[in-house]
């Protein structure tokens, strides 16, 4: 099948949608497995199965935000490629990443693998939560290979523009997941083990999918070359090291709102807790945002098109005020049933309340970050957005948070977690904006850094 630079003709509100709609899609099956896979744990009645795999996805969170970082990478360089036009080194590029991805994810098998005991301990796992941590981990790390690789398939694709098939592989992973998961837990006995298995199954099932579509639809991938490699390693680390540190601090935020909330007792550390689960199913398109936008930019910015790539900006806040006014809206009818169905007490409910009513809505700021990170990756300075989300995570959390709350309680917490949002989403925005301007003065001919 023919590969076209599909974003730089047509409506950029269009691609934005698509492109935002599949990737939240996506998202939020992933979320919604997981959930039905620390269910299906519940149901064996020992609170420590749940409990292990809790303290085992800490570990692979870092582990996945690498396979994140690199999948980032890999859309940033390939776009751009395509939107040059410039098809043999899209496909060097292609192989290129995928080898950068193994070699490293294996790398990190090798050097994690022995320590799981040590880093479970030391995360505070213990009696027979840490022995069934360890057996979850041992089994699953062994899969962080085929995650990069599904991963940076997922990035090749949307490079190209073919969102759905990128959101096909998530949804198959995850319905073999699921259908897995009774078999081996219950059916076969195997219980934590069982859902380790199952999940690792599942993420090989996605390499299939996605290698399917990259190899035989698309030949996307080139002979690998060891010379066209060490020229490339350069470029795809640049991407994905400060991607690595951006996706991390978004846990560090976390951190310090539930070290507040903790302050003020076990109900409001529960609303916390509530609320981190509702938002990324209400929100997932937001979260969608720096993967939909990132490769639009790409291609736009390989073809030289600066009036398009201002314009891919403008649509994906329209798009996501317009989602952010709906899903709030929804939050806001919704909020009784949310803390019927959660069981809450008087004061989780009330901060549950406060979250749907007044602070909600700053996930539409938040979502004007997302559009810079990906402006920053995908157009050569993604330390930029490293340094954005750094700050976010730090002044825009814990002073706004301690101060506000010293005045207003617990919903001060909220309050200032908001406040930073606004303050971050608009100054990232802005500088996005500026430096497509800047490379617009800057650059008046096609120079596909993209330069061999």
């Amino acid at each position: 099948m023919p590969v076209q630079a599909k974003f730089t003709q047509g409506s950029t509100l269009k691609h934005v949608v698509i492109m935002s709609a599949t990737g939240a899609f996506g998202l939020m099956f992933m979320f919604l497995v997981d959930l039905v896979d620390m269910w299906f744990l519940s149901m064996l009645g020992k609170k420590e199965a749940v409990a292990a795999v809790g303290f085992a996805s800490t570990i692979l969170l870092f582990t996945i935000s690498i396979s994140i970082a690199v999948s980032i990478a890999s859309t940033a360089l390939i776009s751009r490629a395509v939107g040059a036009g410039d098809m043999a080194l899209a496909r060097r590029r292609s192989v290129n990443c995928l080898v950068y991805g193994i070699v490293l994810s294996s790398t990190l098998v090798w050097l994690i693998h022995p320590k799981i005991p040590h880093l479970l301990l030391y995360i505070g796992a213990s009696s027979r939560a840490l022995d069934l941590s360890i057996e979850y981990l041992q089994i699953l790390i062994l899969g962080m290979p085929a995650v990069m690789v599904a991963m940076i398939g997922s990035g090749i694709m949307r490079a190209i523009g073919d969102a759905k098939r990128a959101m096909y592989a998530t949804l198959i992973g995850g319905g073999v997941n699921a259908f897995l998961d009774p078999i081996l837990i219950f059916g076969f006995g195997l219980e934590v083990q069982g859902a380790a298995i199952a999940s690792l199954i599942a993420r090989i099932s996605m390499v299939g999918v996605t290698y399917y579509c990259v190899i035989h639809l698309y030949k996307m991938l080139a002979q690998f070359d060891l010379l066209d490699f060490y020229h490339d390693v350069k470029a795809i680390s640049l991407i994905t090291i400060p991607a690595v540190l951006t996706n991390l601090f978004s846990p560090l935020a976390s951190f310090i709102v539930m070290e507040h909330a903790a302050d003020f007792g076990d109900d409001v550390v529960a609303a916390i807790a509530i609320i981190g689960r509702i938002v990324p199913v209400v929100f997932g398109g937001v979260f969608a945002l720096t993967g939909a936008v990132g490769p639009i930019l790409g291609q736009n910015y390989g073809a030289q098109s600066f009036d398009r790539m201002q314009a891919t900006l403008t649509s994906a806040v329209q798009y996501s005020f317009v989602y952010c006014l709906f899903m709030c809206s929804v939050l806001y009818v919704g909020q009784g049933w949310l803390t019927d169905t959660f069981n809450t007490t008087k004061e989780t409910a009330e901060l549950i309340h406060f979250f749907s009513t007044f602070t909600s809505f700053s996930f539409f700021f938040q979502s004007l970050l997302f559009i810079a990170l990906a402006t920053f990756n995908n157009l050569g300075k993604p330390y930029v957005g490293t340094l954005l989300n750094f700050g976010r995570a730090t002044l825009g959390t814990w002073p706004l948070i301690a101060l506000f709350s010293w005045f207003f309680g617990a919903e001060g917490i909220l309050f200032g977690q908001a406040l930073g949002a606004v303050i971050f989403g608009c100054f990232g925005f802005y500088m996005a904006r500026k430096y497509i301007s800047q490379l617009e003065k800057t650059e008046t001919s096609i120079q596909p850094s993209l330069k061999k």
